[in-house]
This record gives C-alpha cells, structure tokens and sequence, in this order.
C-alpha cells in the first residue's frame, strides 16, 4: 500500500497571506490538525499546525489577523504519491508529526494523516480480500484468483500466463486499502478460496 492509495485527496489549503483566525476556522469546521501552505502554482511551501497558530494567537499582539506566513512550519518536505506507506508511519512517529503532504513534481496532491493511517489499519481481512478480488476480477474477468489475507498481508494465486500478468495483479493488489504486502504463489490450477 501506497502514500497515493490512502492519501486524502484534494487537499484543503491556505495561502502564505490567509489570516491565522480564517485557517484555525477551516481546521475546526474539517477536523484537521493542520493545513498545508501552498503557493499560486499548489507548491507547498509550508504547513500551519494547531501548535503554530496557538504561537502565533497568543502573543503580545494577540492579533488573528497574523497572516500564515508569520508562524507557518518550514521548510517542510513532501513524500512522493508511490512511499509505502510503512516509511509514512515511521515518518510520522520519529518526527512526531500528523500530516505528511504527498507531493508530485513539487505540486501538492495529497495528505496523509495519522488518521488515514488508523483507517487502513482498521479494515478487515474479508473486507481487504473482497476488494483484492474486486479488482483482480476487473482486471482478468476469466481469472481464477486464489486470495487469502491475514492482517493485511494478501497470498495471492492464480495460473498466471507470464510474469507480467503476474506484476500486474500484485500492482493492483497494492493499491487496494489495508493491503501490507503481498505474496505471489504461481500454480497451474488453483481455485479460488477466502
């Protein structure tokens, strides 16, 4: 599974110039924890946490009309749309942080929360494997697609004609939310099971 297959997608974003009080509102009214900072182009320049805008809040100024730009984090890095998503979690929790954006040639296209994580984590393996099947099924209507799961991982088998029919169902296998990993086993005539 990929930052791109669990990744909230289109982004709610501020620009350099929003005042602190209009994102702490768009925060509150989303549930977010934080809102990337983009500029014209979508290009993330930065990121405003609830801890940036308390900082900037309560100050002798005390003003909300502090523009983003004024407590805004930076620099702040960007994972790409394909970054397991076992590398965002220990991302996450080394640098204690809860929203990792995805970016795409510099452009914002997505965030992935700790909740997106929890989310996928929370999905069960009957449900994991109805979709792995789902998709398979779209992909090859006539395969016969042996699909276990246990805690996310996927044993996958079916009577795969070359290696890449076989490289394309573990690609969409991949993709499927609450995937881990997935373990090919090639057989000349596997039926299918749960």
């Amino acid at each position: 599974m990929r930052a791109l297959d669990i990744m909230t997608s289109p982004v709610v974003t501020v620009t350099r110039d929003v005042p602190i009080r209009v994102a702490a509102a768009l925060m509150v009214s989303h549930g977010f924890t934080a809102l990337p900072v983009v500029d014209a182009d979508r290009r993330l320049v930065g990121i405003v946490t609830e801890s940036d805008m308390l900082r900037g809040r309560y100050t002798d100024d005390d003003s909300g009309d502090t523009p983003v730009s004024e407590v805004l984090t930076t620099p702040v890095y960007g994972m790409d749309p394909a970054a397991p998503v076992d590398v965002l979690a220990r991302v996450m929790i080394d640098d204690r942080i809860r929203c990792v954006p995805v970016v795409d040639g510099g452009r914002l296209v997505g965030v992935v929360t700790r909740r997106d994580l929890v989310r996928a984590l929370a999905r069960t393996d009957a449900s994991v494997a109805a979709d792995v099947r789902e998709r398979l099924d779209a992909y090859d209507p006539g395969g016969r697609w042996s699909v276990a799961v246990h805690d996310g991982h996927v044993d996958l088998g079916a009577p795969f004609p070359d290696e890449r029919a076989a490289r394309i169902a573990v690609a969409l296998t991949e993709a499927v939310t609450g995937v881990v990993g997935v373990r090919v086993h090639a057989a000349a005539d596997m039926e299918r099971t749960s």
